[in-house]
């Protein structure tokens, strides 16, 4: 249990890194790409910045996820995940607290899931402020 917890841990702290890196260069790109002097951008950028926003995000989603997969795939016994495509679709359902229920892990590996869970929880709240933010200023910029 205690080897499960750490390698838990890593696996936060390295998603949790991932993310911040990523959106913290999302923020400088779309500051630099669409804000003027006065720190406003028109209504016709709005679009673009929060698609741009959404799509990072996903992408950022979607690496963290794999990664929990990868590891899955490394040290989950085959015969609970037979192959990377059914790690990668455990690692989707379990980091977006989905939850379906088809594919569970057994007790020895049970921590591992639900530290993930907490993970997606923690990442998809903070996606969820920043495209908050996003949407926020580009009411501001469009002057209304």
């Amino acid at each position: 249990m205690l080897n499960l917890s750490l390698i838990g841990t890593i696996l936060v702290a390295i998603t949790v890194m991932i993310h911040a890196l990523g959106t913290t260069y999302l923020v400088r790109y779309l500051v630099r790409r669409f804000l003027d002097e006065r720190g406003r951008w028109g209504s016709r950028y709005a679009l673009v910045a929060l698609a741009t926003t959404a799509i990072v995000l996903v992408v950022l989603h979607a690496v963290e996820i794999v990664i929990w997969a990868g590891v899955y795939k490394a040290l989950v016994p085959v015969s609970e995940l037979a192959d990377l495509e059914t790690a990668v679709y455990f690692s989707f359902v379990t980091f977006t607290t989905l939850g379906y229920g088809d594919i569970t892990l057994s007790e020895g590996w049970r921590l591992l899931s639900g530290i993930q869970a907490l993970n997606g929880i923690l990442l998809v709240g903070w996606s969820t402020a920043l495209i908050f933010s996003v949407v926020q200023r580009s009411w501001q910029g469009s002057g209304k």
